[in-house]
């Protein structure tokens, strides 16, 4: 079946799910909890993920090193917010990344050391992002207990998250030896002829070197960028605290960050599907009903969880479209001799 195919029929499906659960719970009591809320609340439960994208882009203009001094930390904002917007939109959670690489060129940034900081901060986030669920799941674990239904869901996600670290780990033994270099020989020896790679092989090994050289030379600045990419996202663990608080319910400040935690570990186990409809949704409901919310607060939390997305992908395309203008120099182009 065509990737494509795939893609519509998971998005159709995500799309029902979610039509069912605000059908079964009620539009009637959804739209009522939701208009309590009012705009001044609405717009104030959009500052925990203004600050998690202005902390994150921080985070990659901490590995991005010298190359960061060539443009200001707004317009690196805007690039990593028109970069996030094709991530949203897009199953894998990947697209996004050559976007902010190529966008970096329009900004005199050559192109191996923007692609390879995109490749160093997209796995320092991840790093932090494992450190922040371990963090959700041991709360989870300690506000709920292990011997329930939602403590035996907490260990299967700790299996999952094992099994992410470990894969994480190999990751990064991968760059330290040659990320595309070792892509390139995998396709040599499976036969396979892809004339774009091979186009660009010399490109793909200096950006290979200049990752190489990140890790053996800038030790320092690879955990700083793991330490804010995980304040940015205790910024989300803000933002559960908030919506459940302005929906009424009682929410401690631990109860927030591992539902914060467990929501991201939720999104990011249903990255297949195109913005995690429906799965991300239902995750979210039965998420609070395991901390005892009912299903009304559940399913009102993932819509408007599903609000600030629309939101940012609303921002992110008008990013998009602004640092999308301009000329690439000539100096910075990739000869392409196809």
């Amino acid at each position: 079946m065509p990737t494509n195919v795939l893609r519509y029929i998971l998005l159709a499906v995500g799309l029902i799910v979610l039509s069912l659960l605000v059908w079964h719970i009620g539009p009637t009591n959804i739209y009522e909890a939701a208009t309590r809320l009012g705009p001044t609340a609405l717009l104030a439960l959009l500052i925990p993920s203004v600050i998690m994208y202005s902390v994150e882009a921080y985070g990659w203009k901490v590995v991005l090193g010298r190359a960061a001094q060539r443009i200001p930390f707004w317009r690196l904002l805007t690039i990593r917010t028109a970069g996030e917007v094709v991530n949203m939109t897009t199953p894998a959670y990947l697209g996004g990344e050559p976007v902010k690489a190529f966008l970096l060129k329009k900004y005199d940034v050559p192109m191996a050391e923007g692609a390879a900081s995109v490749v160093i901060a997209k796995t320092t986030m991840t790093i932090a992002e494992v450190f922040y669920i371990l963090t959700g799941i041991a709360l989870a674990f300690w506000i709920v207990g292990a011997g329930s239904s939602a403590g035996q869901t907490i260990t299967a996600a700790l299996l999952s998250v094992g099994l992410l670290v470990c894969s994480i780990t190999g990751f990064v033994f991968i760059q330290q030896r040659g990320l595309f270099a070792s892509i390139l020989s995998l396709v040599k020896k499976l036969g396979l002829r892809i004339r774009s790679l091979e186009a660009q092989e010399e490109h793909l090994r200096s950006i290979d070197q200049t990752i190489r050289n990140f890790y053996s030379h800038h030790q320092k600045a690879f955990y700083a960028s793991m330490a804010v990419y995980f304040l940015g996202w205790m910024a989300e663990s803000m933002e559960v605290f908030g919506i459940i608080y302005l929906l009424g319910g009682s929410v401690s400040v631990l109860s927030a960050l591992a539902i914060g935690a467990l929501a991201v570990f939720i999104k990011g186990g249903s990255f297949f599907i195109p913005g995690s409809l429906g799965a991300q949704d239902a995750g979210n409901l039965l998420l609070l009903q395991a901390f005892g919310y009912n299903d009304v607060t559940g399913i009102t939390f993932a819509l408007l969880r599903r609000f600030r997305e629309l939101v940012w992908i609303g921002i992110g395309l008008l990013c998009l479209a602004t640092v999308g203008k301009g000329r690439i120099p000539q100096d910075q182009e990739i000869e392409n001799p196809s």
